[in-house]
């Protein structure tokens, strides 16, 4: 007996692998007993006869048109799950036929790798939940201005309606995603993923694959092994759209449909893959205005604006300042290891007379740069000085009570100082032709007011 015979007679008698041959035309040339126990047939019933007439969903087919293998791909055939492979045959560069084998997962001896399986799933799991989970809560949200306590209310409401879809809309800086991360971890869905997509910094030709994954050489480029997409991997969580204003139209149909079908196709993919994921999108642009002109698609708008949560902006709720501000002293203390216990009447006076364009993330970097100042000084109490440089883009003298005009003097001379040195960039001869003072004068004056320099 040759070897070619030796081995076709090893795996006729394999009973924990399904195996088959085919010749270039897809013909049956080898069967084993245990695939033809899958399938419920007798020999003489499948060799010589066409694979896709067997099994019409055979990944043979694709691998003779291709020439590429197709490995590690689930099989379920007649009630049994499979893991299967399918490479191509070659003689002298030609494609000759393929050879199929699958491994059973459900009607032998199988537990052991079940259990492995399930335990590396549980693995990939606790980690895509470790790196997409939502960091916010309820009571990161600061105010008490009725317009934010009304969006706040409205956003716990809704938390616990776990598949109604969001839309969080307001400026620049006004804690849209806050409002996101908290909604996910009100809802039933907290112990699952929340995955953040930010539709404006993903380049048009890569969001489509960002979004909905791709197969194994879906494209130049591709990952081997292909990728999951964001909303695979927030499947039962949560995906948080973000910046939903800037996706192109052509990407607009696409989600459209995943919202519709509840379904998405990675890719490459040939099957359809059923997802349960909650969408939460946000935007500072005026989406019906857009709607209007023809640049964000009518039936998503509607798709997508289930509930509206709009966050007011800072200069329309002046005053939640102070609050803010104390929240802000406490967070960024513990973060910046300051010891800053308390924030002067006179510094949120400043804070208040700004118009806040950036909102809360403008204010919570202008507290961020003060309490930097401070500590330098090591000062304990934020006073207006170290609001300079907020006074000096407002145009106008920081406000000193009543005071003698000599100490008024003094606090305007080292308000210019400290500005010009920060235009100059610390560099102190430019800083001292600017003045129209030599440069002993400057480090006098630089020591006098305690002003740092590089």
């Amino acid at each position: 007996m040759n070897g070619t015979h030796k081995l076709a007679e090893l795996f006729d008698q394999n009973p924990y692998m399904a195996v088959l041959s085919v010749d270039k035309d897809g013909r049956v040339l080898f069967i084993n007993k245990t695939y033809l126990q899958v399938l419920g047939l007798k020999k003489e019933e499948v060799l010589g006869r066409p694979i896709i007439a067997i099994t019409p969903h055979t990944k043979t087919a694709k691998v003779l048109s291709t020439g590429k293998a197709i490995t590690a791909y689930n099989w379920n055939i007649n009630g049994h799950q499979m893991i299967g492979c399918a490479v191509p045959m070659f003689k002298q560069d030609e494609i000759v036929g393929c050879f199929a084998y699958s491994i059973s997962l459900n009607i032998w001896d199988s537990k052991t790798l079940v259990e492995r399986l399930l335990s590396e799933n549980n693995m990939l799991k606790d980690e895509v939940f470790k790196s997409h989970t939502a960091k916010y809560n309820f009571d990161d949200i600061v105010g008490n201005d009725k317009r934010i306590l009304s969006a706040k209310l409205l956003a716990q409401q809704v938390a616990h309606q776990a598949d109604t879809k969001v839309l969080v809309t307001g400026e620049s800086g006004t804690g849209k995603e806050l409002f996101a991360h908290a909604i996910h971890n009100s809802s039933a869905r907290s112990q699952s993923p929340f995955v953040r997509v930010n539709c404006a910094a993903i380049p048009e030709n890569l969001l489509e694959a960002e979004l909905f994954g791709y197969e194994d050489g879906a494209f130049t480029g591709a990952k081997k092994g292909g990728r999951l997409g964001k909303f695979e991997l927030a499947n039962n969580g949560t995906i948080f759209l973000d910046e939903i204003g800037e996706m192109p139209l052509a990407m607009q149909s696409k989600l459209l449909l995943v919202l519709q079908e509840r379904e998405i196709e990675r890719l490459g993919g040939e099957s359809s893959i059923k997802l349960n994921v909650r969408v939460i999108s946000a935007t500072n642009r005026n989406l019906q205005n857009m709607v209007d002109k023809g640049l964000f698609r009518q039936d998503l708008y509607y798709r997508l604006n289930v509930v509206q949560i709009d966050v007011p902006a800072l200069r329309h709720r002046k005053g939640d300042i102070s609050i803010l501000a104390e929240y802000f002293l406490r967070k960024l203390n513990r973060r910046l290891m300051t010891p800053i216990s308390s924030i002067s009447g006179e510094a949120i006076d400043i804070l208040n007379r700004y118009t806040w364009p950036g909102n809360i993330r403008e204010l919570e970097n202008v507290m961020e740069r003060a309490m930097s100042l401070a500590s330098m000084e090591k000062a304990e109490l934020l006073g207006k000085r170290y609001f300079t440089f907020l006074c000096n883009k407002m145009n106008f003298t920081c406000p000193v009570g009543t005071k003698s005009l000599k100490v008024i003097t003094q606090e305007f001379e080292e308000s210019i100082l400290t500005r010009i040195m920060e235009e100059t960039d610390f560099n102190k001869v430019q800083a001292a032709e600017y003045l129209g003072i030599d440069l002993s004068s400057l480090y006098r004056k630089l020591k006098k007011y305690g002003i740092a320099v590089n």
